[in-house]
C-alpha cells in the first residue's frame, strides 16, 4: 500500500495517510516524555517494542471480541491501522494503587484495590488532561451515554483479558490507559497502543517496574525492562 503525507506527529508516534482513505500508517518513535512533556529523552528501541507488543496484544483482544484498529504490521516500527476519530477521553483502569492515584487519594503505592476502578481524563494537552467524570463528558459533548457505556464495558473486559495474558508471563497489570476511536459509521473501537508506555507492568515475583516509570522516576534500566516485557510476551 502506498504511504502518503504525514498527517500528525505526537510524542511517541507519527501518523501517515495512505492511498486508502480508511487506513493510516503509524510509525513508532523512540522518543520518550514524562511529566506532561517536562522531561524529554529517548528509550532505546522503544518504538520497536511498543509496535510489536501493541499489535500482538490487539490481535489477542480481537479474538476475545474486542474490536481494535489493528490492520497489518509492516515492519518493526510501522503498522497499518483503521482511521478513526479519537474520542477525547483517556480511559484509565486501575487494579493496584500507583502513581497519581496514590498521591491524590493518599493510598500507599502497591495497595491492591478491592475492585478494578475506571477513571476518565479529558484528552486535552493545553489543560494537562484533567480528571473528569462521565457527567462532564456528556455535558461537554465528548461522548454520548451509549459510547461511554460501550467504552466502559470494553475497558473492564480488556482488563480481565490482559491480566490473564500478563500473569502467564509473570507480570502484574497494575494500571493502564486506553484510547478509543470512532470509525466513519460511528462504531467504537480500541485505538492507540498497549505498551510499557501506557501500562504499569510489575514483575509478579519481585514487583520490579517493567514500564515507563523507570524513565519517569529516573530509576534507569528502562530499555532493558521494555525488552524484557517483549521477550516474556512474544518470546
Amino acid at each position: 500500500m502506498k504511504i502518503l503525507d504525514q498527517m500528525y506527529e505526537g510524542k511517541a508516534k507519527q501518523v501517515f495517510a495512505t492511498e486508502d482513505p480508511s487506513i493510516v500508517m503509524v510509525h513508532y518513535k523512540d522518543d520518550a516524555t514524562a511529566g506532561d512533556g517536562a522531561k524529554k529523552g529517548t528509550i532505546r528501541d522503544k518504538g520497536i517494542v511498543n509496535n510489536k507488543l501493541s499489535n500482538a496484544l490487539m490481535q489477542k483482544l480481537e479474538k476475545e471480541g474486542i474490536p481494535t484498529h489493528y490492520v497489518e504490521e509492516l515492519n518493526d516500527r510501522d503498522t497499518l491501522v483503521k482511521k478513526v476519530q479519537i474520542v477525547p477521553l483517556e480511559v484509565i483502569i486501575r487494579n493496584v494503587a500507583a502513581g497519581s492515584f496514590s498521591k491524590r487519594l493518599g493510598v500507599k503505592e502497591g495497595t491492591p484495590l478491592k475492585a478494578p476502578t475506571l477513571e476518565f481524563s479529558y484528552k486535552n494537552d493545553d489543560l494537562h488532561d484533567p480528571l473528569i467524570n462521565h457527567y462532564h463528558a456528556l455535558a461537554l459533548g465528548l461522548a454520548t451515554q451509549e459510547e461511554i457505556d460501550t467504552i466502559s464495558d470494553y475497558a473492564f473486559k480488556i482488563n480481565e483479558i490482559l491480566k490473564k495474558i500478563l500473569l502467564e508471563a509473570n507480570i502484574r497489570l497494575i494500571d493502564f490507559k486506553l484510547e478509543f476511536g470512532r470509525l466513519a459509521d460511528g462504531t467504537i473501537i480500541l485505538a492507540d497502543e498497549i505498551s510499557p508506555d501506557t501500562c504499569r507492568f510489575w514483575d509478579a515475583t519481585t514487583n520490579a517496574h517493567l514500564d515507563k516509570d523507570l524513565f519517569r522516576r529516573d530509576l534507569g534500566g528502562e530499555a532493558d525492562a521494555y525488552q524484557e516485557v517483549m521477550k516474556r510476551l512474544l518470546g
